[in-house]
């Protein structure tokens, strides 16, 4: 949908992790690189990675953005302001969502509160304080986040609303992109996880359990909302884990998933290996960085770390 102590090196935590046993191909060598707090709310809702392999997380909750670079140091880089009263719908509490990496350094994150003055997209350039870009419906949930740096474009999910929004990156008015039933809640929560890749949108359905793919036509409109895998219930954010269609998605219930082109998935990685509400996912280079909140657990949130055979 936070960090306790500063993490040793990535060596030292490796070679001190312990050894998960249910990790499958193409996986492997799973460790638990961090622990977080759940008395602080140190829960990790979704993440990027820059060229370095330093990870920025959203702490959901915490309302933080914290970055953790490949030695393991961590610090919180800005704090969003906290509403005076909180009406984020599905929550009640102001959500910090998806986020996103400019080439220069700048951050984008969706925030939820409630509330017409903070709700929306923001913004941290390096060395600068969070403001707000664009606002987006208080009576919504945005959540996941992609940044097209060839157009300047974002594209953001609504899953109370269950539509896709698209806005310029400098800020401006937010338009919906793409609607329709696929990406609609049936109970809870509709369209979450966001990615662009091969001409698309990619976005999961957390309430249908269903991997969508909205390509783009030649104007740069939402063309026709295809199901693309299914049978995956409570899924969150995905993201895929090379050039081709293949991709790993993070399952509330536990579980991250290997979805193949064709529709069919297995089990990656399971609560066996350490996940506890899995959030999101982040490929970089042959390593996969798994987030989990324990939203559901209320046990042990964490940073899970594997290995990718290519």
């Amino acid at each position: 949908m936070y960090v306790r102590t500063a993490l040793a090196t990535a060596a030292t935590l490796l070679a001190s992790a312990a050894t998960a046993t249910a990790a499958t191909e193409p996986l492997s060598h799973p460790r638990i690189a961090a622990h977080f707090s759940l008395a602080t709310s140190q829960q990790p809702e979704n993440i990027t990675v820059d060229r370095t392999g330093s990870a920025y997380l959203t702490f959901s909750f915490a309302r933080q953005i914290v970055p953790v670079t490949p030695g393991g140091h961590e610090h919180v880089l800005a704090t969003l302001p906290a509403p005076a009263k909180a009406s984020t719908p599905n929550l009640g509490k102001a959500f910090l969502g998806g986020i996103a990496r400019a080439d220069d350094g700048t951050l984008y994150v969706t925030y939820a509160t409630g509330t017409a003055d903070l709700t929306g997209l923001w913004t941290v350039r390096p060395g600068g304080r969070p403001h707000r870009v664009a606002a987006l419906p208080a009576d919504g949930l945005p959540n996941g986040l992609a940044l097209d740096r060839h157009t300047g474009r974002l594209y953001v999910t609504d899953s109370v609303h269950g539509v896709i929004y698209r806005l310029p990156a400098r800020g401006g008015k937010a338009v919906v992109w793409a609607k329709g039933r696929a990406l609609e809640p049936s109970s809870f929560a509709g369209a979450n996880g966001l990615k662009l890749h091969n001409g698309a949108v990619w976005a999961t359905n957390l309430d249908k359990g269903t991997v969508l793919r909205i390509p783009f036509t030649a104007g740069g409109a939402a063309g026709r909302i295809q199901v693309r895998a299914t049978g995956m219930p409570s899924i969150d954010d995905f993201a895929f884990t090379g050039h081709g269609d293949t991709l790993l998605a993070a399952r509330d219930d536990n579980q991250v998933d290997l979805v193949r082109p064709d529709g069919t998935h297995t089990a990656a990685l399971t609560a066996a290996d350490g996940l506890q509400t899995p959030t999101s996912i982040a490929v970089h280079g042959d390593r996969v960085y798994v987030p989990s909140a324990a939203y559901l657990t209320n046990k042990d949130p964490n940073l899970l770390l594997a290995h990718l055979d290519q």
